[in-house]
Formats: C-alpha cells, sequence, structure tokens
C-alpha cells in the first residue's frame, strides 16, 4: 500500500489546514501514531537549530537541539497520560547526508525521552520502491493518513489527507513491520552517527 499512496484519491490540504487537521485528530487520540521519513533531507525553516545547522554552526546547533529536551519530556509525559504512542521509523542512505546526520541527533534526542524510533537502512525497502521513493507518511491511529507534500527543494507545504479505514489500516501495519525489521535509534547512533565528525554544510 505505502507505493500506491501517491496515486490514490485524496483531500489536499495546505501547510496551515495540515497542522490544524492534525491536531484536531490527535488531540483525543489513543493508541499509535505511526511515522514513516524516507526523504534524506528537509528545509526546516521554522527551526532555529535547523537554520543554524544549515549556516554552518554544528555546536550551536547541537545546544540549541538540547534546549527543547524539556518540552519534549513534557510532550513524552502527556503522551503517556493520555494512552498516545509516536512510532516513527526513518530511513538512512550512505553516506549519511549532512542533513541526517543533523537529524539523527535530533531522533535521538526524541527517543532518550521515550519516543520510539527505529532505523532502517534504504536497501531493505527495494522490494517496496520499484516504482519510486515511498511518501513521507502519517498515519493518526485508525482515523486518517497523511501523506506530506513538500515543495522541490523539500520545505513542508502540507499534506494530502486519506481516510479509508482499509488503507489507513494496511499502511499502519506495513509501517509496523518496517518499524519491526529496523534497528532501534540510540543502538544505530552510538555505531553509525556518534562517531563522524562534524559535517560540511
Amino acid at each position: 500500500m505505502l507505493d500506491k499512496i501517491a496515486a490514490l484519491d485524496a483531500d489536499v490540504l495546505d501547510h496551515a489546514a495540515y497542522h490544524r487537521d492534525f491536531a484536531r485528530q490527535t488531540e483525543d487520540l489513543t493508541g499509535v501514531v505511526w511515522k514513516l521519513e524516507r526523504s534524506q533531507f528537509f528545509r526546516e525553516l521554522n527551526d532555529p537549530s535547523w537554520q543554524v545547522f544549515a549556516a554552518g554552526d554544528w555546536e550551536h546547533s547541537l545546544r540549541l537541539l538540547e534546549k527543547d529536551r524539556e518540552a519534549i519530556r513534557a510532550e513524552a509525559r502527556d503522551n503517556r497520560r493520555q494512552g498516545l504512542s509516536i512510532r516513527r521509523v526513518r530511513v538512512v542512505e550512505y553516506p549519511v547526508r549532512p542533513y541526517l546526520q543533523w537529524e539523527l541527533y535530533a531522533l535521538r534526542m526524541l527517543a532518550e525521552e521515550g519516543f520510539e524510533v527505529s532505523v532502517l537502512q534504504a536497501g531493505e525497502l527495494s522490494s517496496l520502491e520499484t516504482r519510486g521513493q515511498l511518501p513521507e507518511v502519517v498515519v493518526i491511529g485508525k482515523r486518517v493518513l497523511y501523506e506530506v507534500r513538500y515543495l522541490p527543494d523539500w520545505t513542508p507545504c502540507g499534506a494530502r489527507r486519506i481516510t479509508k479505514p482499509h488503507i489507513i489500516r494496511t499502511a499502519a501495519a506495513e509501517i509496523a513491520d518496517l518499524h519491526d525489521k529496523g534497528e532501534p535509534l540510540l543502538d544505530f547512533f552510538e555505531r553509525e552517527v556518534a562517531p563522524l565528525p562534524a559535517p560540511a554544510v
């Protein structure tokens, strides 16, 4: 199903509408939110750490990431209280690109605070990517699936929303399978990311 999502009928939401709808769908949700992150680069224009990273100041970008820890810890605590679990699959290609190196530091902090992040090497997707690269997908429980949309430079610009139950159910099961095949983020990070020198941007 994941390789067919881009061709399916969907409601198109702009950036603001997507975030409003996402907040509404998750407000009282219990269960699992699944995320599949496939691209090796995004433009995180609203993230101060990304802005500093993109300007070439690696150490400052990491310090800014760390400033978000308390907010992430509070979010994880609120999710547990609500009965909500956020589970993410992060696909990695080699060599690790500078953006992804930065993002993996951010994901490490998420994992340290209780979010479930699994890393999958891109080669594991070969049977699913015969038609091209898989899309960026978020599945909100049994309620809705979003194919997150980007401009050509990978700046977020909204999402396509799908609400058909069998599509949501099948896509969630496929992401869950990828999550199980992957490696826990913290293990991957210590072996493959921590030893890397600061990236050249």
